[in-house]
């Protein structure tokens, strides 16, 4: 008689769920959307833009420079409340950080924040989806099961690939990240690593912006634009030519294993 060898993992059917464990699982990413909507009905957006630098951003530098621990710690669990919550703008908050610590300081908090939020929503997603949908991805063993298992073998290269491009919506790796259970470490990682580039060019930003209003100068976004012209192009470089330079280094790796 021949045995047939036990199910692995990767062979087994997703998990059967109930109406209600469904409801448990996905309440926390329907809070998270009734936030944001509540957010924008009470009109708090118009305090991540430029009010927000104009209105107080002297006197929390003057905060901070006082109550610098203090100030710095406030900070990173703001931005990692606003990662969380995945409310749109946190641009200016790092404005803020860099006009309040300077460009150093500035963008390891903001990295370290919005790390933390990430890792929040991260385990949302992969506690409401991310098992259920590694197990139905592997049980079809189709394309989607052939790109959670490449993110597997070199999720810290791939993770820190997108995060080095701004124009990868932030909030969409983390949400995906979480769907497709990529591992926890090389994720955390990669965040906090892929976000320094960008983050830097911003705080340093905002740290000019600092030295502009203690001149007198009230900041926009036109000024923004014509005194820091070549920061925001490495912004720009960063997210149209960085894909380009990865994808040719690629081809040229493949061309060598060849």
């Amino acid at each position: 008689m021949i045995e047939t060898p036990p199910a692995t993992p990767s062979d087994m059917p997703p998990p059967r769920r109930t109406p209600a464990q469904w409801a448990l699982r996905l309440a926390p990413i329907a809070l998270i959307a009734g936030l944001v909507v509540t957010f924008f009905a009470l009109g708090l957006n118009r305090y991540l833009s430029m009010d927000l630098i104009r209105e107080h951003g002297l006197g929390l530098q003057a905060y901070a420079r006082d109550n610098y621990l203090t100030a710095l710690v406030a900070f990173v669990l703001v931005y990692a409340l606003a990662t969380a919550s995945t409310i749109p703008g946190p641009v200016f908050l790092t404005l803020l950080g860099g006009l309040m610590f300077g460009p150093v300081v500035g963008a390891l908090a903001q990295s370290t924040g919005a790390t933390l939020g990430s890792v929040v929503i991260y385990l949302i997603y992969r506690t409401a989806l991310g098992t259920w949908l590694r197990a139905k991805f592997a049980a079809q063993a189709g394309l989607m099961d052939r790109i959670a298992r490449g993110i597997d073998r070199n999720a810290f290269v791939t993770l820190l690939t997108l995060r080095l491009i701004p124009s990868v919506p932030f909030v969409l790796i983390n949400a995906t990240a979480g769907m497709v259970a990529a591992p926890l470490r090389p994720y955390i990682l990669a965040t906090f690593l892929g976000l320094l580039p960008s983050t830097f060019i911003y705080t340093w930003i905002g740290s000019g912006l600092g030295d502009l209003m203690r001149a007198g100068v009230e900041p926009d976004l036109n000024l923004l634009v014509s005194k820091f012209f070549w920061p925001l192009m490495g912004v720009a470089f960063l997210s149209l030519l960085l894909p380009l330079i990865i994808r040719l280094v690629q081809t040229r790796r493949g061309r060598t294993v060849e």
